[in-house]
């Protein structure tokens, strides 16, 4: 059930001017809300500029939400291609940016929030707490502080810059600092600018999501022109065979393919994979190489590497938000109500329902965590989502209940085809391209084809959700348990 606000928002302050937080003011604009765009960078997007070479998996007609859209297109903004794949690059030149300039005056930027409270109360403070504006603390690039009053608020800051740690148990490593010199961050520029630091080298990439996938295929392509080039793999599970994820069955060309071409890559022995492997210890060299060791099931484990690549996944910055009253989920940090729908310890898949106020609002209404960072620490999430999450809040705050409850996000059915071709695609002509799940005849299922290996399980769901991934997430891992011996038994 919603906390609704007792009274209709005049303003709305919203953390991050990335895509939702963008989407959220478009939103609040058109229902006759002042927003108040408070971003810590300099530029709109300043987050998605530091992977700006990777290509999205989604098409730009996931991308592009309907608020931004209806005040672009009064603006002369053309826009792109529905089907085209866009970089992070591209994403923020052709859309971010004409909309933070059609936005204007209401975004601010290098401006960052250090604290969000309700006016004139603390966290503890009950008495006559509904109904009051919130505070927001914030510090610009030269230091100075100043604060912030508005009626609502959206963070929509994202998690881009708090990576979990590389070693086991949710801490770092002994060892492990942000500025160690093997340290090259989630998605290096393996092509581009950093290719001199990977070409000839040993690298480590840590993690079992998409951002390790991409960089994998990145490094196989450098190593297939630059001999010496030599490319390890580390996840903690037993099997990588949920980021291998449905293949041809995923709903989005793009993502599918990717899992497609590491299992080859794995499997030719172009990518060296070590599972079940926690990190205990780095230990940094005179060279700035490294040495790390750990275990694999009960086997201990050292390998050497000249860089690591920590795609570990990210986690919610929610000290600035200590002073207000939250219902998050104990185990992901995500708003309670979402957790079950992408817990990875059950989900793997991404076919998450659409969602929007009424499952987001927390116990201080008119406070609402919207973006990426209202999925907490799960790793799959999918703008279109968060515009969707967006334009529901902003229903609310305006007093539209029956908007606000209503779904309107609308994503295509699995089936869409797939091919190897998604690393270089940049439509979803190109990733479909040779696929043999478009009339043209399928290989064998084990060999990538229109079915997949059975023990793998691929998701078939409708409209609710993009699919793609294994189902059960982490419990569909099977657990050998230690057997008990007895003497009555042998």
């Amino acid at each position: 059930m919603s906390h609704a606000t007792r009274r209709l928002a005049k303003t709305c302050a919203v953390i991050g001017a990335g895509p939702v937080g963008l989407a959220a003011a478009a939103h609040l604009l058109e229902r006759g809300i002042i927003p108040i765009v408070l971003e810590a960078g300099p530029s709109a997007g300043a987050a998605i500029d530091q992977w700006g070479h990777v290509r999205l998996f989604s098409p730009w007609r996931f991308d592009i939400d309907s608020a931004a859209r209806r005040l672009l297109e009064g603006t002369g903004w053309t826009e792109p291609d529905a089907d085209g794949l866009p970089t992070g690059a591209e994403l923020i030149g052709r859309y971010l940016e004409p909309l933070s300039a059609a936005l204007d005056d209401h975004v601010r930027y290098s401006t960052r929030v250090t604290g969000v409270a309700r006016l004139g109360a603390d966290k503890t403070h009950s008495l006559g707490r509904e109904g009051r504006a919130y505070l927001l603390r914030t510090v610009n690039g030269a230091g100075e502080w100043s604060d912030v009053v508005a009626d609502a608020v959206i963070d929509a800051s994202g998690v881009w810059g708090r990576a979990n740690p590389l070693g086991a148990n949710g801490l770092p490593a002994a060892g492990e600092t942000a500025d160690a010199p093997w340290q090259v961050g989630p998605l290096p520029d393996v092509l581009g600018r950093d290719r001199e630091r990977f070409a000839g080298k040993r690298t480590l990439v840590v993690g079992a999501g998409h951002s390790a996938a991409n960089t994998l295929l990145l490094l196989a392509e450098l190593a297939e022109a630059e001999p010496g080039t030599e490319i390890t793999w580390a996840i903690r599970g037993r099997s990588a065979a949920k980021v291998y994820g449905g293949g041809a069955a995923d709903a989005l060309p793009a993502r599918g393919t990717i899992g497609t071409r590491l299992k080859a890559l794995v499997e030719s022995g172009a990518v060296e994979l070590v599972t079940g492997f926690t990190i205990d210890a780095f230990t940094t060299a005179a060279d700035g190489s490294v040495a790390v060791t750990g275990q694999s099931g009960s086997l201990a484990v050292r390998l050497e590497a000249d860089n690591i690549a920590a795609a570990t996944g990210f986690r919610p910055d929610l000290e600035l938000l200590r002073e207000l009253r939250l219902d998050l989920d104990a185990t992901v940090e995500a708003p309670v109500k979402l957790a079950p729908l992408i817990d990875p310890n059950f989900h793997s898949c991404g076919t998450v329902p659409a969602h929007g106020e009424a499952d987001l609002a927390h116990p201080d209404e008119g406070f609402y965590i919207a973006g990426v960072k209202s999925y907490g620490r799960a790793p799959t999430f999918l703008l279109a989502t968060g515009y969707e999450q967006v334009r529901s809040i902003a229903a609310a705050l305006a007093g539209d209940r029956e908007a606000a409850d209503r779904v309107e996000l609308e994503l295509p059915e699995t089936g869409v085809c797939s091919s190897s071709r998604a690393l270089d695609a940049t439509s979803i002509a190109d990733a479909s391209e040779g696929s043999g799940c478009c009339g043209s005849p399928a290989e064998d299922s084990a060999d990538g084809g229109c079915g997949t290996a059975a023990a793998e399980e691929p998701v078939a769901v409708g409209a609710r959700g993009l699919a793609t991934g294994v189902l059960h997430g982490r419990a569909g891992e099977r657990v050998e348990l230690p057997q008990l011996k007895s003497g009555c038994c042998g």
